[in-house]
């Protein structure tokens, strides 16, 4: 999270670093009011060290901390570029999807994020979106709106 936070500056762009593990000397200690107001200033919030608990993933997090920032979306970033009906790295015939509901993640089960995290965007209607992180400029495309990988909403 600190390495993001160096490379937005180094862009001439504020981000904070903020964390439900208290590291006062190192980030910012994660409050939901504090992250609205970075946000509205039109800064990067950087939400590091899960939710702070046990048994919770990386992605519930993530989601968790969408909702509580009331962000307009979610980006998974992994090493596939779509969802796919089963591993691609194991399986040719695996099934990409463009686009997909919420409720066919759940139905099908399928494993690009655990499902407590797919529940969590579906009540807060915050759309999920999936792409690969290896290849280059799909994190700008994305943010700027462009078509890569799989829309879940």
């Amino acid at each position: 999270a600190m390495y993001m936070q160096g490379v937005f500056e180094t862009l001439k762009v504020e981000a904070r670093v903020c964390s439900m593990i208290e590291a006062p000397k190192v980030v910012e200690t994660f409050h939901t009011a504090k992250g609205r107001k970075h946000l509205k200033k039109g800064r990067i919030v950087i939400c590091a060290g899960g939710t702070g608990s046990p048994f919770f993933t990386t992605d519930s997090a993530a989601a968790l901390k969408a909702l509580e920032l009331k962000c307009e979306a979610l980006l998974k970033a992994t090493k596939v570029d779509f969802v796919y009906d089963k591993d691609p790295m194991k399986h040719k015939d695996a099934k990409k999807f463009k686009k997909l509901k919420y409720s066919d993640v759940l139905a099908k089960n399928l494993s690009v994020m655990d499902m407590t995290a797919v529940s969590l965007c579906k009540e807060g209607d915050i759309p999920i979106h999936v792409f690969n992180l290896t290849k280059k400029g799909n994190i700008e495309k994305v943010v700027r709106g462009g078509e890569q990988g799989t829309v879940i909403n």
